[in-house]
C-alpha cells in the first residue's frame, strides 16, 4: 500500500492464511506512516490479527478496509473487517471475556475491543458481519517538570 500524503486506503481480501500476515503488515506500515508509537503499533496489529482471523475463520473470507482518518486535532486508522457469513447469534455473548466457539481463548472480540479507542460490530444471523475497529494516535507525554 502506497501512502499520497497521510491519506491512504487500502481494501486487501482475507480468504488464506498469507492473506492473515499481509494484513497484519500493511497494518504496521499504515500506523507507523500515521506517526503511532510502537506500543499503538503492536495493539493494531494484535487487533488487526484477531478480526481478520474470525473474519476467515468464523465469516469464511471476506475483506478488510483500511483507512486513515484526520479529525483535525489528530490522526487514526480505520479498519473495516467484512464478511458475507453466518452473523453472530449472541452479540453480547460473543462480546463476554472467555466465550468461543473455536476452541481458542475466547479473547478474539473483547481483546480487540479493549486494545482500539472506537469499536462497532454490525451483524445479523444470516446476513454476515461488519466490525469496524478505529484507533487515535496518542500524543507522547510531555516531560515532567525537574525530571531529567
Amino acid at each position: 500500500m502506497q501512502a499520497s500524503g497521510q491519506a491512504f486506503a487500502a481494501d486487501l481480501p482475507i480468504g488464506s492464511d498469507a492473506d492473515l500476515a499481509w494484513v497484519r503488515q500493511q497494518v504496521r506500515q499504515c500506523a507507523e506512516q500515521l506517526g503511532f508509537g510502537l506500543v499503538q503499533q503492536t495493539k493494531l496489529v494484535t487487533a488487526a490479527s484477531e478480526l481478520a482471523r474470525n473474519t476467515l475463520v468464523h465469516g469464511g473470507g471476506g475483506r478488510v478496509e483500511i483507512a486513515a482518518l484526520d479529525n483535525g486535532r489528530t490522526r487514526g486508522l480505520s479498519m473495516r473487517f467484512i464478511d458475507s457469513g453466518p452473523g453472530i447469534r449472541d452479540l453480547e455473548l460473543a462480546m463476554t471475556d472467555g466465550y468461543t466457539t473455536g476452541g481458542g481463548l475466547g479473547l478474539g472480540l473483547s481483546g480487540a475491543k479493549r486494545l482500539v479507542h472506537e469499536f462497532r460490530v454490525d451483524t445479523e444471523p444470516g446476513r454476515g458481519t461488519t466490525v469496524t475497529a478505529v484507533a487515535w494516535v496518542a500524543p507522547v507525554p510531555s516531560a515532567r517538570p525537574g525530571a531529567g
